[in-house]
């Protein structure tokens, strides 16, 4: 039987491969997310190492308050000369260095004056490092030499690659002043990482970065090397009671797995996302298989009797079948496991296209890559054999002598309307309950939500095969209407049989109905978001970082502020803080200005409380407010990210429109003046203006002018500026797509599959066909059109499909304002896109049906 197995497999080789590379493709996405993901993790730890491999301790500030702006806490470069002077101290020196990405930023400008960035956000940091003493340098100098003086620096080798930037050029670099030009005195990398990713460095002496970031007085870190036989937990203990309570010590090792644990998370989120994605290609590759093995065995049924017939069990054949399915697995996930790696370079390059670039060292592939992808590749391809597997076995011996033998309908195929109806009752009585019972939480609505979506999902599956013949009467009208016989014939051949039309449309089913889920999500989000901008801000011009998202130098605000024709200029600082136990983000407002450009949507007083706020008093969020038992005369304390406490009292609340989405202001709002005088190196996150002749291409033009020496500050009009909020949207989206195209990609070779099957199967009609009369073309246009139906079924199952699923999780996120918008024009491409995809996916079957030989195809059985 094992012979006979191997002997079939390598009869039908085309079928053989096709079946395979289903899994193939979904192996190849497993493999490709743990390559990629393990060689970015490799790279990060090889950078957090790099970074204190010459340092038995470090002393850094507390990070009272995650994700601020402006960093950690200082640490007060007096300590450093007391450092040096405990017993256990070999060396010890200052620096400005934040691995993180939590440090201010020095951003490099090009010689066009414009920012040197990457689109996705990457940071642009500004560090200063004591070369004197190499031990603690984590810098790898390529050419040139280390920065000596306070008009030198060193810049990443990355950069002066792609900028064509050489030793002895000069650059700008914009931190918390204007742009100052600064000599090239060498290019470097950080450690042995040949690439940061997207992110920029600009490294200067010690004095300089300081001076440049504004961190006069301060360290972010301070190096410390033990004495030959201390310990680094030794010297570290050591070192601990001179620490102001704002200051941290930790040994190398620990501060290296600290700083790292927040990139591996980010690490795991991408890791954890595309595995989702593969997912869904290896369960539609499972439909492929089933799909393809079901016809495969229904072609065989004489074949696999006539077994029956010489002796061999139920048993035997079952084994046969599913071995076969175990063959095709292993080599499948083999060679999926070899295409994962190449897949890897692809995906890195689809992040760099899109602005996200991570950092790389080598290629990992690890054993734990190996084992999942095989056991996943070789799991999913005997599990969708199982079923066709067990059909294989009910085969009567006496088929053998018959033609024309099937294999029996399973007790799921003969149930299926009736189970079907008791799926779709179930996904109803969920969606009902999700969308309609009073008092539930968020979660339990989700949850019950989702549940119901699933079910719905699967009883569409179970009835799809009914709603065939109406499907195809419908798609393929144009075909009959246009194509004549042929036309005719192909319309037909879609609803011979209808569960395997269903089993071959359901694939592409998916991939398209996810496709237009996500897509209008993704439109109801844009649509929200936007209109939620458009309700706060009453400005004509807004200026902003050049993303669009990060903070940028006060000063540019107050440049902004003295151009041409402005009425009205109101610059809006952010940062976050610390208050009632939990991290929030703290604006600083103008109070006289602020009411003029931005709407509060008051519930606890009106834009004349403004006016109020002294110098603590503040606005909050009626969430915050909510959360937190808080009314007008509250006081509470925020603790700013340098540790200090500002006692703040409330006198107004107030709710942003669609308040869940993209709210411009922090939780809570406090008097610029105080903003600036407690949080640390202030910058703003908006500055809004009102011009006296509103907005004009002259009055533009002199803000642009204003804002000259400052390259990372830009000028928005009101609507550019509501657009720029949702442009990151659209890269997401993009990067769903992509990863959703790998499921359409196998649902196609399903299709692919089912029409070469079809072709075999039907082998002495086409002859006959041919015989009477029916030429080569018009045979080439009989499949193509069967193709195209099988492909705008799938599409017509799928696309109403995501928008109803998509028009269900609306309702339930009622409470967020979510609206509910079609992307017309999306969904018209995925309509497109699957008759396309029809046309392509019957070119091979197409071809060897218009070749075959009619009178060899005449006598074929």
């Amino acid at each position: 039987m094992t012979k006979a197995a191997v002997k079939g497999l390598l009869g039908r080789k085309v079928r053989t491969s096709l079946t395979a590379f289903a899994v193939v493709l979904g192996v190849a996405m497993v493999s490709g997310t743990y390559v990629l993901t393990d060689t970015i993790s490799k790279a990060f730890d090889s950078i957090f190492n790099d970074s204190y491999k010459g340092t038995s301790a470090v002393i850094s500030g507390k990070e009272v308050v995650t994700g601020s702006t402006s960093g950690t806490a200082p640490v007060p470069a007096s300590l450093l000369p007391k450092v040096k002077n405990v017993n256990g101290v070999d060396a010890a020196a200052g620096a400005i260095f934040d691995v993180r990405g939590n440090t201010d930023f020095a951003k490099l400008i090009d010689s066009n004056g414009k920012v040197i960035s990457s689109p996705g956000g990457a940071p642009n940091f500004g560090w200063g490092i004591d070369t004197s003493q190499p031990r603690f340098n984590p810098f790898t100098l390529e050419k040139g030499k280390w920065a000596a003086g306070p008009r030198d620096v060193v810049i990443d080798s990355n950069t002066a690659s792609k900028k064509h930037f050489n030793v002895g050029d000069t650059i700008g670099v914009s931190a918390q002043g204007p742009t100052r030009q600064f000599h090239i005195s060498g290019v470097a990398k950080l450690g042995s990482v040949s690439s940061i990713g997207g992110a920029t460095f600009a490294l200067f002496t010690v004095p300089t970065a300081q001076q440049v970031l504004g961190k006069q007085g301060q360290y972010d870190e301070i190096f410390i090397a033990a004495k030959p036989g201390v310990s680094e937990q030794a010297v570290a203990n050591e070192v601990k009671p001179l620490l102001p309570a704002s200051a941290t010590v930790k040994t190398a090792r620990d501060q290296a797995k600290d700083v790292s644990s927040d990139a591996q998370s980010g690490v795991d989120f991408i890791r954890y996302l595309m595995l989702a994605f593969a997912a869904i290609a290896l369960v539609v590759g499972s439909f492929v298989i089933f799909n393809t093995i079901s016809m495969t065995l229904t072609q065989r049924v004489r074949e696999l009797a006539t077994l029956r017939t010489l002796g061999a069990s139920r048993k035997q054949v079952r084994r046969s079948v599913l071995l076969e399915g175990l063959i095709i697995g292993v080599v499948a996930s083999v060679i999926g496991l070899a295409l994962g790696i190449a897949l890897a370079k692809g995906l890195n390059a689809l992040f760099v296209a899109l602005g996200i670039d991570m950092p790389q060292q080598g290629t990992v592939v690890r054993g734990r890559t190996i084992l999942v992808s095989l056991l996943v590749g070789v799991a999913v391809t005997v599990l969708a054999t199982w079923g066709p597997a067990r059909r294989a076995t009910r085969v009567p011996p006496i088929s053998a002598v018959r033609e024309g033998a099937t294999l029996p309908r399973t007790r799921l195929a003969r149930n299926s309307t009736r189970t079907a109806a008791i799926v779709l009752g179930l996904a109803a009585g969920l969606l009902i309950y999700g969308l309609f019972a009073e008092g539930l939480a968020t979660g339990t609505v989700l949850l019950t939500v989702g549940l119901g979506c699933i079910l719905l999902f699967v009883g569409v599956g179970l009835i799809s095969s009914r709603l065939v013949g109406p499907l195809a009467a419908v798609v393929g009208a144009p075909a009959e209407r246009f194509g004549g016989a042929p036309g005719r014939l192909a319309r037909e051949n879609s609803v011979r049989n209808p569960t395997r039309t269903a089993r071959t449309a359901g694939a592409l089913m998916i991939g398209l109905a996810l496709v237009a889920l996500i897509a209008t999500l993704g439109a109801g989000v844009k649509n929200t978001d936007k209109n939620a901008v458009r309700k706060q801000v009453t400005a004509d011009y807004v200026v902003t970082s050049s993303n669009g998202f990060e903070s940028f130098i006060a000063g540019a605000g107050d440049a902004a502020a003295k151009a041409p024709g402005v009425e009205v200029a109101s610059s809006v600082r952010a940062d976050k803080a610390r208050a009632l136990g939990s991290d929030i983000d703290v604006t600083g407002v103008d109070p006289a200005t602020i009411g003029q450009v931005y709407a509060y949507g008051w519930t606890k007083g009106s834009d004349a409380t403004l006016g109020t706020l002294g110098t603590n008093g503040a606005v909050v969020k009626k969430d915050f407010a909510n959360d937190n038992h808080l009314a007008v005369g509250s006081n509470f304390t925020l603790t700013t990210p340098a540790g200090k406490n500002v006692p703040v009292q409330v006198k107004g609340i107030y709710e942003p429109p669609n308040k869940d989405f993209d709210p411009l202001l922090g939780s809570v709002s406090i008097p610029q003046r105080t903003f600036d005088s407690t949080f640390p190196r202030p910058k703003n996150l908006f500055t809004f203006l009102n011009m006296s002749g509103g907005e004009s291409s002259q009055a533009a033009a002199g803000i642009e002018r204003a804002l000259a020496p400052f390259p990372d500050a830009k000028v928005r009009t009101e609507s550019s500026f509501v657009d720029s909020r949702t442009a990151d949207f659209d890269k997401i989206l993009s990067i769903f797509y992509v990863l959703l195209a790998l499921s359409v990609i196998i649902s196609l070779f399903g299709v692919v599959n089912a029409l070469v099957l079809a072709v075999y199967e039907r082998t002495r009609e086409l002859g006959m066909l041919r015989a009477v009369g029916m030429t080569q073309r018009q045979t080439r246009r009989m499949v193509r059109d069967e193709s195209v139906i099988m492909a705008l079924i799938g599409a017509a199952l799928g696309l109403p499909l995501g928008i109803f699923l998509a028009a269900i999780i609306t309702r339930a996120l009622r409470s967020q304002s979510f609206a509910f918008s079609v992307p017309v024009l999306i969904l018209v491409i995925m309509a497109v896109f699957a008759f396309v995809a029809g046309v392509v996916a019957s070119m091979l079957p197409a071809r060897r049906a218009s070749r075959l030989n009619v009178l060899n195809a005449l006598q074929y059985e």
